[in-house]
């Protein structure tokens, strides 16, 4: 049902590195295994933001169908009942044209080892890319309300 998902998340000049490092890995360590390294398994690159400021980039990305199904499951189980209500409530308006799912989670939350939705733009990016053949936004979306209902 899901062909991969993306994660993506921010670390400002203002934080510290290695926090946002540990936020991501809740979401991969649950995915890849507890004794993973994740540093292989993301991405980081420095960048410069509009006044000058560093900011470093983590990017990892989820290809197999036992990692994606293991991240979804995490997601839902660590949920709390009223934020998967919400997030369930969300779906349209959470899945794209190109079927790709939409969720963010609480930097700070992560941290802290716990799944909390977010809406800021200073999250957890993740992105699942949702399989249907042919291409079909209805049964993507019913894969996605099968998934998290």
């Amino acid at each position: 049902m899901i062909n991969y998902i993306t994660l993506r998340a921010t670390a400002h000049a203002t934080e510290e590195k290695s926090r946002v490092k540990k936020s991501l890995d809740l979401f991969l360590l649950n995915s890849l295994g507890n004794n993973t390294d994740t540093y292989q398994f993301v991405e980081s690159l420095d960048v410069e933001g509009h006044y000058g400021n560093p900011i470093t980039l983590y990017n990892s990305k989820l290809s197999r169908k036992y990692e994606c199904n293991k991240l979804v499951m995490f997601i839902k189980e660590n949920l709390s009942s009223s934020e998967l209500a919400t997030l369930c409530k969300e779906i349209p308006e959470r899945l794209d044209e190109e079927q790709m799912f939409h969720l963010r989670f609480n930097k700070q939350e992560a941290y802290l080892g716990r799944v909390v939705l977010s809406s800021s733009s200073d999250a957890i990016i993740v992105k699942m890319k949702v399989a249907t053949y042919p291409k079909n936004w209805g049964q993507a979306r019913k894969n996605v309300e099968d998934l998290f209902g």
